[in-house]
């Protein structure tokens, strides 16, 4: 369950930027963990002539390697790496591509009562485009930033700098989403006023608390979004 009362912590009367965080936030983590831990190493495994639990076995040790920098979120990193077209492996499964509930209404109410509006995510430009063709959602957002525009991670303070830099953000009067305990905790470090971490990124895994931060299981939680 989500914390009792996340939605007084919110004080939208004191927030005037919104920045959410794509992949297990606004989107579904279950298609990039179908497709990271599923899909990419049955082609891996197709191409080599393997096992998908051979490929397994291969493909996930070289992935950990690089979690959290920027090169884990770099689908040309990958595609040199591994020899499969990545971008286009991400395509044959795009139909799993979906918008977490409330997530629209949410956006809706947000545009409405003239918040800015930011998509803040480590996601590759090519995965953006992707994503943003299935969900329709890009014009909700006055911007949408990827760390890979930075050269760092949003782990990595040096993104929450160029990002300050780039949108003259008012860090106290600014929310923060994500389902990342590591990015929450940069995001915290760095200043940002309210910071909310999303419990449930995965519709197919089960709701889990992310300790030290309000947490909400949906953007239902995140309403009404009062004017300023």
């Amino acid at each position: 369950m989500a914390q009792a009362g996340a939605e007084d912590k919110l004080d939208w009367s004191q927030i005037d930027t919104v920045l959410l965080d794509m992949d297990g936030t606004l989107l579904d983590l279950n298609f990039d963990l179908h497709f990271w831990m599923e899909y990419m190493p049955l082609m891996f495994a197709n191409k080599h002539n393997l096992t998908h639990d051979e490929a397994k076995d291969k493909v996930y040790p070289i992935l950990r390697a690089e979690e959290g920098k920027l090169h884990w979120y770099c689908l040309d990193y990958w595609q040199k790496i591994f020899e499969l077209d990545i971008a286009q492996l991400k395509e044959d499964v795009s139909h799993l591509i979906q918008i977490h509930p409330f997530v629209l209404e949410f956006l809706e109410q947000a545009r409405q009562h003239n918040k800015r509006i930011y998509l803040v995510t480590n996601a590759h430009r090519k995965t953006i485009q992707l994503k943003m063709r299935v969900t329709n959602l890009e014009g909700y957002f006055d911007d949408i930033i990827t760390s890979h525009d930075y050269g760092a991670a949003k782990e990595d303070q040096g993104f929450w700098h160029k990002l300050d830099e780039s949108i003259n953000l008012d860090k106290a009067k600014s929310v923060f989403f994500d389902d990342s305990a590591h990015v929450l905790k940069s995001a915290k470090k760095f200043g940002i006023g309210t910071v909310v971490a999303i419990s449930k990124p995965s519709s197919k895994i089960k709701t889990k608390a992310v300790e030290g931060f309000t947490n909400i299981e949906t953007f239902e939680q995140a309403m009404p979004v009062k004017p300023h």
